[in-house]
């Protein structure tokens, strides 16, 4: 990964980190309360506690307060777009994306389910290491700061978003994963998203 790259990728985290802190200013923590009753709207996508059932949604469990933060205001703002988190992410206040970070980061992953293809094990760890992705998203694949967890996130939903990348469709912060992604092939992708749905759920960064 270029220095370039690595130094957008600092800037959004540090944008992402003051995001979380000024909509606090005054307030030790999110309300992880707060963000329980908020989260029921979520549910019929993102599953009860965040562990979604269905592979076209992410589970939010364990992720990243700042992953989360930021990417409730991507779509609040109109650079991510999806026809179901931009509406809902419209009306979300700067506090209640930290309510609802505070929930979910806090909620425990559920133990991997999804068993990656013996011939994709060696292949996907190898592309998980030429294209750095332990470079942003930790060495146990967990997330970390404003980078999500892909370990144990179900495959369509991750084969999907790094397509997304690949065709730059998929809005971000920094364009780290759309520049990761070019080099890329279908195949690549599903190799990946195989390899890294049956990564072990470790603790929750």
């Amino acid at each position: 990964m270029s220095r370039s790259l690595l130094s957008r990728r600092a800037g959004a985290a540090a944008w992402a980190a003051a995001l979380l802190l000024s909509a606090h200013a005054g307030q030790a923590v999110a309300g992880a309360e707060e963000g329980r009753a908020k989260a029921q709207a979520c549910v019929a996508c993102h599953g009860e506690n965040g562990n979604s059932t269905n592979p076209a949604f992410p589970s939010l469990s364990g992720q990243p307060k700042q992953f989360i933060v930021s990417a409730l205001y991507q779509f609040r703002e109109g650079k991510r777009q999806n026809e179901i988190m931009s509406p809902m992410a419209a009306k979300l206040s700067n506090a209640d994306m930290n309510d609802l970070a505070a929930y979910y980061s806090a909620q425990p992953a559920p133990a991997t389910q999804h068993k990656t293809a013996p011939a994709n094990v060696e292949k996907g760890r190898q592309l998980s290491v030429q294209n750095n992705c332990v470079a942003c998203h930790a060495a146990n694949l967990m997330g970390q700061q404003h980078i999500p967890r892909l370990a144990g996130q179900h495959k369509d939903y991750l084969r999907a978003q790094l397509a997304s990348f690949k065709a730059s469709t998929r809005g971000e912060m920094d364009g780290v994963m759309t520049s990761a992604a070019q080099a890329l092939t279908p195949d690549d992708i599903d190799v990946l998203a195989d390899y890294l749905a049956g990564l072990p759920v470790t603790a929750a960064k």
